[in-house]
């Protein structure tokens, strides 16, 4: 018997009665069926979710993709343990997810290179390039920037809309909350602690005598290093895969995704969307509130589906 699953849309209310007809039409014509239609929050997007059963969760993501390309709209397939409540893992990318920014470019342009490095960093979240080896070459860029760099870009760093309000409302319904990068974690750290993130890790940058050598120290943290810490992290805490939720925009974020509960493409790469299982194309970095059947408001909408 197939388990039960949850459909959720999020859009412009003008685009949601063409997408919620189609939804209906596409899960009738794998074998599932629907439930009405409850609205989850009109805030920053309408939200509204369905029960499906009858049909599997694969095979489902697969059919909806074409509906939510069709009608631009964001659109998640998740299974219904993701809505009930209970501890969760809620894990993230931070270069272009939790901030606006990628850190790397940042630092690039105090040495006067941030338009190379951009340009490898496009090449290298696209999937064109092997990320250790891009990483590599974009280090080597700042090499001789002094040490308290790293403070000038902690200040330069913006938070996408709606992170915090994820974060903290995330926490509040019982999920830890990390973050991974392939950034570095002399900007993560501080970053991370300052929004009450539970864990973090990135890359090190190699700093001798006051000055950057152009160089990393430990571990490189790359695709496959992301979804190992999703694991761990989730083993460390007793939490099933089933309540882990990734978030991420490129394509070193394509394992971990992969490996979550839920992974999300937020304002992704196409190849991340394509792989994802539920694409945010919108600039609210809450709305993956919406995914978790939780309303941005912080009240929670788990009953809805109970």
């Amino acid at each position: 018997m197939t388990a039960a699953l949850i459909v959720i849309l999020a859009a412009d209310p003008a685009a949601l009665e063409a997408a919620q007809s189609d939804v209906r039409r596409v899960v009738a014509s794998v074998g599932g069926g629907t439930d009405a239609w409850t609205k989850l929050t009109d805030r920053p997007l309408t939200a509204v979710s369905t029960q499906v059963t009858g049909t599997d969760i694969t095979a489902l993501r697969t059919v909806l993709a074409q509906v939510a390309t069709n009608h631009e709209v964001d659109l998640a397939v998740t299974d219904v343990v993701m809505h009930t409540a209970g501890p969760g893992l809620l894990i993230m990318d931070v270069d272009s997810t939790l901030i606006q920014q990628e850190v790397i470019e940042l630092l690039a342009a105090h040495a006067g290179r941030e338009r190379e490095v951009a340009v490898v960093t496009e090449r290298a979240m696209r999937g064109e390039l092997d990320f250790a080896q891009s990483l590599q070459q974009r280090v080597a860029a700042l090499v001789g920037l002094p040490e308290s760099v790293f403070e000038q870009v902690r200040r330069q760093v913006q938070l996408s809309p709606g992170a915090r309000n994820l974060i903290t409302t995330a926490k509040e319904h019982g999920f830890i909350v990390a973050v991974v990068s392939g950034g570095f974690i002399e900007v993560v750290g501080p970053l991370a602690a300052d929004l009450g993130i539970d864990h973090a890790r990135a890359n090190a940058l190699e700093v001798r005598d006051g000055v950057l050598t152009g160089r990393t120290t430990g571990p490189i943290i790359d695709r496959a290093a992301k979804a190992a810490t999703l694991r761990e992290l989730a083993t460390a805490h007793g939490i099933p895969l089933e309540r882990t939720v990734a978030v991420g925009d490129g394509a070193n974020d394509l394992d971990m995704l992969a490996a979550a509960g839920l992974g999300i493409a937020y304002n992704a790469k196409p190849i991340v969307r394509e792989q994802a299982h539920a694409a945010l194309n919108q600039p609210h970095l809450d709305s993956v509130l919406f995914m978790l059947g939780l309303a941005a408001d912080r009240h929670s909408l788990h009953s809805v589906h109970d």
